[in-house]
């Protein structure tokens, strides 16, 4: 008899790329049955502070909130050396100094936005908006600076904005570890050996995506805010790293030192645990 595991993810490439065979089934579900929702990244971390999922991607900024719910899996998190957030302006030579200027946000539980208390809080005046509208917006004049994630990363240049800092690097200066942005979370209510099954059927998606990339191509175009598939594959390339196969030992200090920063900035809950089977 399968057992029900409501699975979200997000719809940026890298999930989308490796959970490309789970979602079409090109891996063995391992007697489960998967329900799954393709949410905006500040959408899965609302509704997993909410503990609406069995299993779930989700920004860490936002699982430190609720850790004692949660395990961290092993598999499909993005973080690494490189990956950051940036802080974007319209105009160049523009730096975050008063509460006059507004600041865009993808969302306030992303780890983006968890950036930005730490290393420019209550320097300006912050809106929350989806990740979408950051970059438009700042070409049409609305706004003063934004906090780009996901595709944008590769594209700002293009569109004609301004780098004011890249907030990754920041952290990697400060830290020395590699940054780390979201991972899979599963609710410890599930059975061990249902979360190890999960565990099992992500890993076994994700080297199905790695074996065969241009598979995955559809499915990453079908959820995509940029539909060049190049710049699809530069986000794979960058978000999708060793730490994606498994955190280990350094992605682990990765997600000690977040939860740290973020409990000392009155931001966080406690220390995430990686599930160990």
């Amino acid at each position: 008899m399968s057992h029900t595991i409501r699975l979200a993810i997000s719809t940026c490439p890298n999930d989308t790329f490796a959970f490309h065979g789970l979602l079409t089934r090109a891996v063995d579900w391992r007697g489960l049955d998967f329900e799954v929702d393709l949410l905006d990244i500040e959408q899965l971390n609302e509704r997993v502070v909410a503990d609406a999922f069995d299993v779930s991607k989700v920004s860490f900024a936002a699982a430190v909130t609720v850790a004692d719910r949660l395990v961290v899996l092993p598999t499909g998190s993005a973080l690494g050396f490189g990956v950051g957030p940036l802080l974007l302006a319209a105009t160049d030579g523009s730096t975050p100094e008063n509460p006059g200027q507004l600041t865009l946000l993808p969302g306030k539980h992303t780890t983006a936005a968890l950036l930005f208390a730490l290393f420019h809080g209550g320097a300006t005046r912050v809106e929350q908006v989806v990740f979408s509208e950051i970059m438009p917006r700042l070409r049409a004049g609305t706004a003063d600076f934004g906090v780009c994630i996901h595709e944008g990363r590769f594209t700002w240049r293009a569109q004609g904005l301004a780098l004011v800092q890249d907030l990754g690097s920041r952290w990697e200066a400060e830290t020395g570890a590699p940054l780390p942005l979201g991972g899979i979370v599963a609710s410890r209510r599930l059975l061990p050996s249902r979360i190890a099954a999960v565990q099992g059927v992500i890993r076994d998606s994700l080297d199905f995506a790695l074996g065969n990339p241009a598979a995955a191509l559809p499915t990453m175009r079908a959820h995509a805010q940029e539909f060049d598939d190049r710049v699809l594959f530069q986000h794979v390339d960058l978000y999708v790293n060793r730490w994606t196969s498994d955190l280990g030992s350094e992605g682990a200090r990765a997600l000690d030192e977040l939860a740290s920063r973020a409990t000392a900035a009155g931001a966080g809950g406690g220390r995430l645990e990686v599930f160990a089977g």
